[in-house]
């Protein structure tokens, strides 16, 4: 993948996510003027890795949210279909730094939306992509899914949402040891106002529209993702529980003025990750906020249902 294209994100680290480059328009990118994230603030966060032969380890490639004890959420960019076969990725999940503790997880089957162009990458749109695990997770205050958004969920612009990676912290400075994620507060950029800027600032072609309606911008100048990020998760707080609304996909530079970072809109996705992730009995949270082990039925996949109407992030 191209790394032209850095998406810049406060607190993130070594993560790849797609970055633009300003003439090819594909690329990865990582996370900018971010701080370390605490423990279990976000139990869901994970590493995708990929065997590096020279070292000899499994080196951290991009990010992904856990969003069932089996599957994982990610971006299509990060698994591309001629260069990654499910043998051949691994996932951490529970830790806060990379290469600490690594008790990896094999992924037995890559799901890729149809719709994601190997040719246009990231900027093609439907730069989503699930991950299944060869067992489930066993979940714990360190471990445990993201909720995900009803489908009619919408999200005001300026609200603050937060991304979280191990990626490229500032000019692609990566990530120095002990690689501790990192996290950034991102406001969220209307679509309109992001294609504009994108228009107005690129060289990309504007022949046809560059936000796409199954994209989300976020970020400003000196808070983005940035490379290394990519497949990671943006967060908003509703209700006192947290909603991912989006995949770092891609962007222009990290943590630039004039280029938000664009995100995949989980909302788009939807109905298609529930053709393919079931829903799960999730446990309950004693009084001390640890998980028990009793059960209750409940809805993982799509909490947020508005009672009447569409729901909104504001």
């Amino acid at each position: 993948m191209l790394w032209l294209l850095f998406l810049s994100l406060p607190c993130l680290g070594n993560t790849m996510p797609l970055t633009l480059d300003l003439g090819s328009g594909q690329g990865l990118v990582g996370i900018v003027g971010g701080c370390p994230v605490s423990a279990s603030r976000f139990p869901w966060q994970v590493s995708l890795r990929l065997y590096d032969m020279e070292h000899s380890r499994w080196e951290h490639e991009c990010g992904g949210s856990l969003i069932h004890p089996q599957w994982v959420l990610t971006a299509a960019h990060c698994v591309r279909p001629k260069e990654v076969k499910a043998y051949g990725v691994r996932v951490q999940v529970g830790q806060l730094r990379l290469y600490e503790n690594d008790q990896l997880m094999k992924v037995v089957k890559i799901i890729r939306h149809p719709k994601f162009s190997e040719k246009l990458s990231a900027r093609g749109g439907a730069d989503i992509a699930l991950l299944k695990l060869d067992t489930r997770v066993v979940l714990s205050e360190h471990v445990y899914p993201v909720s995900l958004p009803a489908a009619s969920l919408r999200i005001s612009s300026k609200k603050t949402c937060w991304v979280a990676g191990w990626g490229v912290i500032e000019n692609y400075m990566p990530l120095p040891p002990p690689y501790h994620l990192r996290e950034v507060a991102v406001p969220i950029v209307e679509n309109n106002d992001c294609e504009q800027k994108y228009q107005t600032n690129s060289s990309l072609d504007s022949t046809t529209r560059i936000i796409k309606d199954d994209m989300l911008c976020a970020g400003k100048e000196g808070r983005d993702s940035c490379k290394a990020d990519s497949g990671g998760p943006l967060v908003c707080r509703w209700n006192c529980s947290w909603v991912q609304v989006g995949v770092v996909s891609w962007g222009i530079g990290c943590g630039l003025p004039d280029f938000p970072g664009v995100y995949t809109r989980v909302m788009s996705y939807v109905s298609w990750i529930k053709c393919y992730v079931p829903t799960f009995l999730e446990p309950l949270k004693g009084p001390d906020g640890i998980h028990t082990t009793e059960e209750t039925p409940a809805t993982h996949i799509d909490p947020f249902t508005p009672p009447s109407g569409p729901a909104s992030l504001s």
